[in-house]
């Protein structure tokens, strides 16, 4: 799965992708960068951290999530996308919008990231047609108010890989080029923690050529998983450590990326997962 893909760093291990939640309300970091020169700072520090690009969003898409309006998303994030690239910073796009990843692309975003998979807005694909720029379709099912509802699989991995392969020829047809394309399994979203963790001890079968990125982050799942003796599930931010474990499966499975809220830690693990890998091939780490 690890794969180059144009116009972004290409390092010869699993990217690193630092969120950037420019939003009030985002699961585990609502308010943290909400203000654009915090945003900024922040966004840089990651990339001092090892970032190799910075994930900007204004929508949050925890459960429960109502949407804001086109307006005040980009209102969010275009300035932040503008001050980053003008500063040299790889930016990418986190937007279930068009008209939001047409103005970040022409604010200098190098990367657009939907977590609907061009479900949300028809119009994406069209709109990232001729942008030049890679497309990230993730899995979704429905919007953060019910998406629950639809966890419901007989062969989650399967099932998430033949969803994909949909998307991926819907918005080829729009005029996508392939090349461009990543895809995501959408950990979380609409899937219980089973079906998160099948993902990713499968993640290899979910694509033949596609490059995969995997957001595992500060997912409700491994709260659920490190529920202390009183019953009560980790909080998000006390998760960082098991989103590290999933990092280094995820690129030792040849994930291309992995998106994090915290990134030293995770950069260190990619590069572990990398000298891994190279031994395996009998090459110098």
């Amino acid at each position: 799965m690890t794969s180059a893909v144009p116009g972004l760093p290409a390092p010869g291990r699993c990217l690193v992708m630092g969120v950037v939640n420019v939003t009030p309300d985002s699961f585990s970091d609502g308010g943290a960068w909400f203000d654009p020169d915090k945003a900024i700072r922040h966004a840089h520090d990651l990339v001092h951290e090892g970032a190799d690009l910075v994930d900007v969003g204004g929508e949050s898409t925890r459960p429960g999530a109502q949407r804001v309006s086109l307006d005040e998303e980009l209102r969010r994030v275009v300035p932040v996308i503008e001050a980053l690239a003008a500063d040299g910073v790889p930016v990418s796009v986190d937007t279930m919008r068009a008209e939001v990843a047409e103005a970040a692309v022409a604010a200098g975003a190098r990367l657009v990231n939907d977590v609907s998979g061009g479900l949300a807005d028809p119009a994406m694909g069209r709109a990232l047609a001729g942008a030049g720029v890679p497309y990230v379709v993730m899995h979704w099912r429905g919007h953060s108010h019910d998406m629950y509802r639809r966890a419901e699989y007989d062969d989650v991995v399967r099932e998430v890989r033949d969803e994909l392969a949909a998307r991926v020829d819907e918005v080829v047809a729009q005029g996508v080029d392939p090349s461009m394309i990543v895809l995501d399994p959408g950990l979380g979203f609409a899937k219980k923690a089973p079906h998160n963790w099948t993902l990713i001890a499968r993640l290899g079968e979910l694509s033949d050529d596609l490059p995969v990125l995997v957001g595992a982050s500060r997912k409700r799942f491994l709260g659920r998983l490190l529920t202390g003796p009183d019953g009560q599930a980790r909080p998000f931010t006390d998760c960082d450590d098991a989103t590290v474990a999933v990092t280094a499966l995820a690129a030792a499975a040849g994930a291309w990326c992995v998106r994090v809220h915290r990134v030293r830690p995770n950069a260190d693990a990619v590069r572990v997962a990398a000298a891994v890998r190279a031994a395996e091939r009998g090459e110098d780490a």
